[in-house]
């Protein structure tokens, strides 16, 4: 047969960290021989996640993925990390999440002859990502009445301490701390809602919930005592700032597709309760088509004095902000929201750092794993619309990903 065997490399090396970005390279083709790449990868609920694009190779019978231009298929032009950031599920409104963050996700890279049928395979190999970096630990945190998971990078530290939060959908998410981590922070993942005896809609959150977390990270050994640096995404961006405002001890916040008002849920300090911000369900719009519901519209106005009980005094706080917003947000007026607590701290003569990244959705996750613009919410049970445009979402998450860790070696 004339098909050369090809030869499928992944640079530095075939292990590395979710959010580490790798050269794929081929060689052993024939000079500018048409072939197909595909990478695919099977999450725990055993879904599948596939993404392809089409290639010529170059004049000595080899492909570089930094260099080369993907002629179609999942992408086009020239996208090292393609292949990652484009894999999507067969079944509509998956969103890729790991779970067990001990395992690593296993993508298969191969590469087919010709750009069509795909039944001639050349040459595979499997890049194993990673969300725990070698050497760090992981430990369940199950004192007084804290449901988290701590990570420890190798080392005696100091290491700055940074309490993570995710959103309205619950649950111990344990994937973005096990990857900071991994990058040298102390990180305590923190599950407030939904999960094991944590009701899934409380009536109430109590801010000494987290400041119980906060006091059980400042007292590790391992964490530097400047200060605890913690960061949120949608509830938990509000919660972040609620904890910035009213907690000692915090230095640094990051808001990611959050609001500077109490959203959804009361929240009770000492002495006083933050109450929710109105919202009516009744303004929710479901798509004819699709049936999924967009929430953006359900807020009443944060500009009327009648919401402004349930602000977050942030100009009170004495923490470093930064606030990371998608302005194709479809879930979250997430954008509007982020400058309304950046020009508040402003007025007062405080900074923050804000950005905005156009075509990003409301799911900002950490470098490489693809845009989720639709999936089921687990509180609310109904198919959410997140918003995002693939390469525009990719390109924000890696840009926030390095803002995000600059921001905390910073002022940590």
């Amino acid at each position: 047969s004339p098909m050369a065997t090809a030869r499928v490399t992944v640079l530095p090396s075939l292990r590395c960290l979710f959010d580490d970005p790798v050269e794929i390279r081929v060689a052993g083709l024939l000079p500018q021989q048409a072939v197909t790449l595909r990478a695919s990868l099977v999450d725990e609920s055993g879904e599948l996640f596939q993404a392809h694009a089409r290639y010529r190779a170059g004049s000595s019978g080899e492909l570089d993925l930094s260099r080369s231009p993907a002629l179609g298929g999942s992408y086009s032009g020239v996208e090292p990390m393609g292949l990652l950031w484009a894999l999507r599920s067969k079944a509509p409104y998956k969103r890729l999440a790991k779970r067990n963050v001990l395992t690593p996700f296993c993508v298969d890279l191969e590469v087919y002859e010709g750009h069509g049928d795909m039944s001639c395979l050349l040459g595979k190999c499997t890049n194993e990502r990673w969300f725990l970096g070698e050497g760090v630990k992981r430990i369940s945190v199950r004192e007084g009445r804290l449901k988290a998971t701590l990570f420890l990078p190798p080392g005696p530290g100091p290491f700055p301490g940074l309490v993570d939060l995710y959103g309205s959908g619950g649950g111990l998410v344990e994937y973005r701390a096990s990857l900071l981590a991994s990058r040298g922070f102390v990180t305590l993942a923190l599950a407030y809602m939904a999960f094991e005896d944590l009701p899934a809609m409380p009536e109430i959150l109590e801010l000494n919930y987290f400041e119980e977390a906060v006091n059980f990270l400042r007292k590790q050994p391992q964490v530097k005592d400047t200060g605890i640096g913690v960061l949120g995404l949608s509830k938990g961006a509000d919660l972040a700032l609620s904890m910035a405002t009213f907690l000692p001890g915090i230095k640094a916040a990051v808001s990611i597709s959050g609001s500077s008002f109490n959203s959804f849920i009361p929240l009770q300090g000492d002495g006083f309760t933050l109450p929710a911000h109105p919202y009516d369900l009744g303004r929710m719009k479901t798509s004819d088509e699709s049936g999924l519901v967009d929430f953006s519209d359900i807020l009443d106005d944060h500009r009327d004095p009648a919401t402004w009980g349930c602000r977050i005094p942030l100009e009170r706080s004495l923490a470093k902000f930064l606030f990371l917003s998608g302005l194709d947000d479809k879930n979250w007026q997430s954008d509007l929201y982020c400058q309304d607590a950046v020009q508040r701290l402003q007025h007062y003569g405080r900074e923050a750092e804000f950005c905005s990244y156009s075509g990003a959705g409301h799911l900002l996750e950490p470098p490489y794993l693809p845009l989720c613009q639709a999936s089921i919410h687990k509180v609310l049970g109904v198919f959410v619309h997140w918003g995002g445009q693939w390469r525009e979402h990719a390109k924000a998450q890696e840009d926030a990903w390095r803002r995000i860790q600059a921001f905390f070696w910073r002022h940590l």
